[in-house]
């Protein structure tokens, strides 16, 4: 019985650590200090750290206002942090998304596409 529990805190602090490093990777692109993504999400500098670092189960408002001032989707936050099983039916590929975007003209996603695809290496 105790492996069972040894495993599911293991797998857990494995998310954790995943969603913190996602994290901390989105606020790096972005450029922002731990205070500046703590002052735009209303959490304390050390909860972000902490967040970052794996040692806390963000709460759902939490993720929520984490996806705001990261720019990400709240569901990729919800789906790092577990709490949304992956559907491969509702992931929406690059080359779609790129497709699909309404303030792109046609040239600028050629263009796009163009870099996507040299980056892949592959034939897409």
């Amino acid at each position: 019985m105790s492996d069972t529990a040894g495993k599911t805190g293991s797998s857990s602090s494995s998310g954790l650590q995943t969603l913190g490093e996602f994290i901390k990777a989105q606020r790096k692109l972005l450029e922002l200090s731990q205070r500046e993504l703590a002052k735009r999400t209303r959490l304390s500098d050390p909860y972000v750290s902490q967040l970052e670092r794996g040692l806390h189960e963000p709460s759902i408002r939490v993720l929520k206002a984490l996806a705001k001032a990261l720019n990400v989707r709240a569901e990729t936050l919800l789906s790092y942090a577990g709490l949304l099983e992956d559907d491969d039916e509702a992931k929406v590929t690059v080359i779609e998304a790129i497709q699909a975007d309404e303030h792109l003209t046609d040239d600028q996603k050629v263009a796009l596409l163009a870099v996507y695809r040299s980056f892949r290496n592959d034939d897409l």
